[in-house]
């Protein structure tokens, strides 16, 4: 199947796609964490029903993208390569978030730098990664699947920001 070159407008599409994508789930981890963070056993249980949560309509989210695609049997095999790099990256919910500042602030500044730029390279790798599967998976479409791809891309991003505005009034 030959594939049309992406123009530049479906490429900033896609990207504007990924990174509100990953940004919400990053800020939605980073919120889940702070709140398990120095609290009793029942309360972290709580941080995780949120998560699970999260993960819930995450997968539901795909699923109805999926029906909505209509794949076909020669698809599937793109579909599953395009869900695999979406799911949730490492979760640092195990990891002793005290400790972890102690240790970050016990750093001098070139130190944290360094720090700090390892760790945007990871996001940027697995943003990267997330990039090309979603231009793969695409490549695989039919026209008429891609406008439908690119409309709930674009829903899926709209109702994230509805999120991020009304989940914290105040902040």
């Amino acid at each position: 199947m030959k594939s049309k070159p992406f123009s530049l407008s479906r490429q900033a599409l896609l990207a504007a796609v990924l990174a509100g994508g990953g940004l919400l789930a990053a800020t939605s981890c980073a919120a889940v964490n702070e709140a398990r963070a120095d609290k009793p056993r029942c309360e972290a249980r709580v941080g995780q029903q949120a998560e699970a949560v999260h993960h819930a309509k995450r997968a539901a989210h795909l699923a109805a993208l999926k029906d909505k695609l209509q794949l076909s049997a020669g698809q599937e095999s793109a579909w599953d390569a395009f869900v695999q790099p979406m799911q949730p990256g490492p979760h640092h919910g195990g990891m002793d978030r005290k400790a972890t500042r102690e240790k970050f602030a016990s750093l001098n500044t070139p130190e944290r730098l360094d720090r700090m730029q390892a760790m945007a390279g990871q996001r940027q790798a697995r943003m990267a990664a997330r990039a090309e599967a979603v231009k793969a998976f695409y490549a695989q479409l039919s026209p008429e699947q891609q406008k439908v791809f690119d409309a709930e891309a674009m829903s899926h991003r709209q109702q994230g920001e509805h999120h991020r505005q009304h989940r914290h009034p105040h902040a």
